[in-house]
């Protein structure tokens, strides 16, 4: 990047990660697309000699409203040496508020002027407005934001008139979100001196299966990122601002959403696809902690974490990326992924890769305490599985025609417990209903006797299983001394994870013990 930093900037900034990829200028490689390293006179074009070295990821937390865009671009222009591709997500709460203008459309008579004065619309018209207006975005970005606005209000006008939202609809709706930030953000850069370029990612770049609100990223768009993102001639180095959480589909060019962590994903397909080391994502957290910071105190951040805990933790509901955001990291074989907090800095964050540092297995025997509230828990019992094929088969088949997955399992000679998050199932009210149909299911198959019984918490024990023992000997002990009950153990045949069922009314005392038993 051309723009210097100022000194309270690089102050603030004190604490930058060790590990990130440093800016280089270099010949066009394989994915800087070696095609146009010569300019058409013969002669070595010096604009095609750079690539993007980082990826910085920014969700909407981070994006709330102008001062924190501008936090946002002193982090960008604090690393001069680094020439990145930055991922946006949609500003604060805009997604949201465009789900429920969608929503309450349905309600309208298609009347213009009525669609225009939504809240929803109203709020999103106003945080843009007011964000430009603070940022001093150039008239020609604010006039193709003030275009986008206009159109999303046509989009709502349809809703209204054909009475119908579907989820091709809704994928729509969100991605003026995205388009927004995005633009105005590379317009803020360019105010500061900083050469910055918007790119939508839905414009020949990530294609996607025609899931229209959780759409699949397909091979091609590998190719086509290392393609749009190459030094084009005449171009020097510049910062890449590209929307998050957006594709287009295959077959019907319809726009789509990438489903939760989308903008994380968007961020880590870049990184496997330009060939980079890391991907920082920027979040509001200092990493990835070793507990919830909200009912334990004196948590600690991690400095490590492999992919495979980071999912464990992610699958269990701790604040990390979502499983499928990992992916292509993993695939890679040599990117890793860097959480990092947008509000302090300082903070070296956490570094997710494909293995722990080798100090962790030695000092620590767990990276994090993860506490999942509101569990059901299912008592299968049957004298009919002892030494009998098949059994496992039929509950898990029951299951599956019921729609149900199932978190945490644990077997005997003649039963089988499992957990269940009715929340994630079905509606409050209906809950009750389909946990009684569940039941009746079995028995009147007469596969087995079922017991339901709900307000648990599962703790799980993230870290090195394979001294399971130690860990299961401290945390009961731990657990006792509070006079805690247990009531199911789980092993993870990931290797990485000890699950514990305990009451609900009991989860946030067990997680603090068991914190305080292994770090503190």
């Amino acid at each position: 990047m051309s723009a210097t930093t100022s000194a309270p900037a690089r102050a603030r900034v004190s604490g930058r990660a060790r590990g990130l990829g440093r800016w280089r200028r270099r010949r066009a490689t394989a994915t800087t697309a070696t095609a146009t390293a010569t300019g058409v006179d013969g002669r070595v074009d010096d604009a095609l000699d750079w690539a993007h070295t980082t990826v910085m990821k920014f969700g909407g937390s981070s994006l709330a409203d102008a001062a924190r865009v501008r936090e946002v671009g002193a982090i960008v222009r604090s690393f001069p040496e680094e020439t990145p591709v930055v991922v946006l997500s949609a500003m604060g709460k805009t997604t949201n508020d465009l789900l429920r203008a969608g929503e309450l459309a349905l309600r309208c008579d298609g009347d213009h002027e009525t669609i225009e004065t939504m809240e929803p619309l109203v709020a999103v018209r106003r945080l843009h407005e007011e964000t430009m207006a603070a940022l001093g975005t150039d008239a020609a970005t604010a006039e193709e934001v003030r275009r986008l606005l206009k159109k999303l209000e046509q989009v709502c006008v349809g809703v209204s008139l054909m009475q119908e939202c579907t989820s091709r609809t809704r994928a729509l709706l969100v991605s003026f979100g995205e388009r927004m930030s995005t633009r105005i953000f590379a317009s803020y850069l360019r105010s500061l001196g900083t050469a910055a370029e918007q790119v939508d990612s839905i414009d020949d770049m990530f294609v996607t299966d025609d899931v229209y609100e959780n759409g699949a990223v397909l091979d091609e768009t590998y190719e086509k990122i290392q393609a749009r993102l190459a030094p084009r001639p005449g171009q020097g180095p510049a910062v890449r601002v590209v929307t998050g959480f957006l594709g287009r589909g295959i077959k019907t060019g319809a726009v789509c959403t990438l489903g939760r962590g989308g903008s994380d994903l968007t961020a880590t397909v870049i990184g496997k696809a330009l060939g980079l080391e890391e991907v920082q994502v920027w979040k509001d957290v200092d990493g990835v902690l070793s507990a919830d910071p909200r009912e334990v105190s004196n948590t600690v951040p991690m400095p490590f974490l492999s992919f495979q805990e980071a999912t464990e933790l992610a699958y269990f509901g701790a604040q990390v990326l979502h499983p499928h955001s990992m992916r292509p990291a993993m695939d890679s074989g040599k990117l890793a992924v860097r959480v990092k907090n947008s509000y302090n800095i300082r903070a070296p964050g956490t570094v997710i890769g494909h293995k722990r540092a080798e100090d962790l297995h030695k000092d620590w025997l767990l990276t994090s305490i993860v506490r999942k509230k509101n569990v059901t828990m299912l008592d299968i019992t049957s004298t009919r599985m002892l030494g009998q094929y098949g059994f496992l088969a039929k509950v898990f088949n029951i299951m599956a025609t019921n729609g149900i997955s199932v978190d945490v399992v644990a077997t005997s000679e003649v039963s089988v417990s499992l957990t269940l998050d009715p929340s994630k199932l079905w509606e409050r009210d209906l809950a009750k209903e389909e946990l009684e149909k569940l039941k009746l299911d079995f028995e009147n198959d007469g596969i087995a006797n079922v017991a339901v019984s709900s307000g648990h918490s599962i703790i799980s024990l993230i870290g090195n299983v394979e001294r399971n023992n130690e860990i299961m000997e401290r945390a009961f002990r731990a657990l006792g001394s509070k006079d805690i009950k247990v009531k199911m153990v789980s092993q993870g045949a990931s290797k990485t994870n000890i699950s514990l069922l305990v009451n609900d009314s009991q989860g946030a005392d067990a997680a603090r013990a068991i914190h305080a038993e292994f770090f503190e």
